[in-house]
């Protein structure tokens, strides 16, 4: 779906100008993330799931969350991020590295993403514009 200035400008502002996952401040490259994914198929066109693909679907990411987020839904992509710090510890020398030294303190705890965060509070503008 292709959005316009207006409903772009007011997706932007549905969290105050914040990504919905990890509440960064969004730049001026963002993106317009499918909550439920569509799953597109770029070989061949079209998506899976095209009746996902509605302005109520969407919500604001920034380009990191976006394209770690891909096709996953909202749980996989948790249990993506929760692995992080196993992957890390496996992967990463200079991971390692810093956490020997004390530059990095883990701490377990469920991933909770900034729009979870925001539907306790009054404060967080959303706007719904239709197409």
């Amino acid at each position: 779906m292709t959005l316009t200035k207006q409903q772009r400008e007011a997706l932007r502002l549905k969290y105050s100008g914040r990504c919905a996952y990890c509440g960064c401040e969004l730049g001026q490259r963002w993106a317009a993330d499918h909550i439920l994914p569509v799953v597109r198929d770029w070989v061949n066109g079209g998506c899976q799931y095209p009746e996902r693909d509605t302005f109520e679907n969407l919500t604001p990411a920034c380009l990191s969350c976006n394209t770690i987020k891909g096709s996953l839904s909202l749980e996989s992509f948790r249990k993506v991020i929760g692995g992080f710090i196993r992957s890390l510890n496996r992967d990463s020398t200079q991971y390692k590295f810093a956490k020997r030294y004390g530059l990095i303190e883990e701490i377990e705890r469920p991933v909770k993403f900034y729009f979870e965060l925001c539907q306790n509070t009054t404060n967080t503008k959303t706007t719904s514009i239709s197409s």
